[in-house]
């Protein structure tokens, strides 16, 4: 995976609440078997309705995304982010976002800045503009730039370690092949063994003891 350190890209503002997977991917698409090629399904949906902001022929080549609040939620579907990594997007800025979704999001090298709405809004305001916006998102100093202004933002400091080293879970964990392999060389070749006789014992117990017991 790349490295995510310091991300310098053009905005585009999406002004909707509470967006969910279904609605970023749908689940028709779902079915590949791949983990890329699905920037033809991102927000499909909305893409055929006509008028679809991400279909401005300005903002070709975005790759921040800004949303409203609670981004994300709904399913578990990993594909969501595989989709909106697929259509350019480096970064989502929104205000909160589904728990599971943030995850996937940190395990895939899509970074969620989570920001206040009364942020947000002006950001919108400035992607919608003649002149458009230009953010910074600096994952090492955790701030989001844009001409004129700042604001701090928070990730969970395990995920932004590997996402600077540009490690998914699989690769942080293979960090630990050597630990792995000393402890599969000195543990028992066998699940631990039921001591002889148990077996017998428990069949000698009479049933209103064991009923008793299990009791």
């Amino acid at each position: 995976m790349e490295p995510f350190v310091e991300h310098h890209g053009r905005a585009v503002a999406l002004r909707r609440d509470d967006i969910d997977t279904d609605q970023i991917l749908p689940g028709e698409f779902c079915k590949r078997v791949t983990k890329s090629g699905y920037q033809d399904g991102l927000f499909a949906r909305w893409r055929a309705q006509g008028g679809f902001v991400l279909e401005e022929p300005r903002h070709t080549g975005a790759t921040v995304l800004l949303a409203g609040r609670d981004f994300g939620i709904g399913s578990s579907r990993e594909h969501a982010v595989w989709a909106l990594r697929d259509g350019g997007f480096r970064a989502v800025v929104a205000t909160g976002f589904g728990d599971i979704f943030r995850r996937n999001a940190l395990n895939n090298g899509l970074v969620p800045v989570d920001l206040p709405t009364p942020v947000v809004e002006p950001l919108m305001d400035l992607a919608e503009s003649a002149g458009g916006l230009t953010v910074t998102v600096d994952l090492r100093a955790g701030l989001l730039r844009w001409p004129g202004g700042e604001h701090p933002f928070t990730v969970d400091d395990r995920a932004r370690a590997r996402l600077l080293e540009g490690q998914d879970v699989i690769a942080e964990t293979l960090l630990q092949d050597a630990a792995i392999a000393a402890y599969e060389a000195r543990r028992p070749a066998w699940l631990p063994e039921i001591p002889r006789g148990a077996f017998d014992r428990a069949r000698q117990q009479p049933a209103d003891a064991v009923a008793g017991a299990a009791r």
